[in-house]
């Protein structure tokens, strides 16, 4: 599979140059899309985009994966302290999983060098202590997308339950309850794991769904592959995010997406692409992207 990339390119930031310092409240966001691994593209866009000092960063999930060298782009984002935002992935959830004995490592992956780490256990730890959703001043990051029926506040009630649930003592237990395509719609009245399964599903997987919000796992290619009856999630009509500014990465194949209320961050990096950041401001004016050219940093699979 080939991702491809949009060119819709504002001007780079004009930034100082960054630390790893306390983020300050005036200072906007800068949004990476999925590293998976692709460290010096990482460090090359940081150093391009040059945010001020305390900048705070935010990452669309999928830290790790398929990329190169995955242990030291994790302990990069760890040495940013709190001034980096992450939430999860689904790549980042399959490192979990691979860790438990859940999961097998498949073909391409580069998680090997992190279980392998002196300190994996600490370094899992971290990730397993990570957001699945982040929401600030009228902006939304999750790692693939939101069900139409949920509006800001929903989402993050379902994501702190998701969240709650896999830092508890019985996390291995939640987190193989996990996978599987099924319920794919919402309803309120869902409880317990497939209740937690819906919410990682939408916010770690989702690309297409149909008007109801039922959503379609058979295709993981751009737009023109939806399947019959079906759309992006963020196409449907009366979605209850849509008067705010959501920001999502994990469609390579999507590329770069710019609109008022919509950032889509994955630019195929690990495909040989590009790497985006989009500095975060609520008027789309005020937003300027920065990107750096990719070499393929590895093998890479299915998303």
């Amino acid at each position: 599979m080939t991702s491809s990339t949009a060119s819709t390119v504002a001007s780079p930031a004009a930034f100082s140059a960054g630390s790893s310092a306390v983020p300050q409240p005036h200072l906007l966001p800068l949004a990476f899309g999925d590293l998976q691994g692709c460290r010096k593209p990482f460090q090359q866009l940081l150093a391009k985009a040059a945010p001020p000092e305390g900048t705070p960063l935010w990452f669309a999930g999928d830290l790790i994966n398929r990329g190169s060298e995955s242990l030291a782009t994790l302990r990069d984002i760890i040495a940013l302290g709190d001034r980096a935002v992450p939430v999860l992935g689904n790549h980042d959830l399959h490192l979990l999983s691979v860790s438990a004995g859940i999961r097998k490592s498949k073909k391409g992956d580069t998680i090997d060098d992190i279980l392998a780490a002196p300190d994996a256990a600490d370094l899992l730890d971290w990730v397993r202590h990570r957001p699945i959703a982040h929401f600030d001043n009228g902006m939304l990051m999750v790692h693939a997308g939101v069900l139409p029926q949920w509006d800001a506040a929903l989402t993050m009630e379902l994501a702190d339950e998701l969240q709650r649930a896999l830092r508890a003592p019985n996390w291995k237990e939640t987190l193989a309850g996990l996978y599987g395509n099924e319920p794919n719609r919402w309803t309120p009245g869902v409880k317990g794991i497939e209740r937690l399964r819906l919410t990682c599903s939408a916010l770690t997987r989702i690309r297409f769904c149909n008007a109801e919000g039922a959503m379609d796992f058979s295709s993981s290619a751009g737009l023109n592959s939806a399947p019959p009856g079906n759309m992006p999630w963020f196409d449907v009509p009366s979605r209850k995010t849509a008067d705010i500014t959501v920001v999502f990465g994990h469609w390579a194949a999507l590329g770069l997406t710019l609109r008022n209320n919509l950032i889509g961050l994955d630019s195929g990096c690990v495909w040989g692409e590009k790497l985006s950041a989009v500095r975060l401001a609520q008027n789309p004016a005020e937003r300027t992207l920065t990107q750096v050219d990719c070499e393929a940093c590895g093998t890479p699979g299915g998303n």
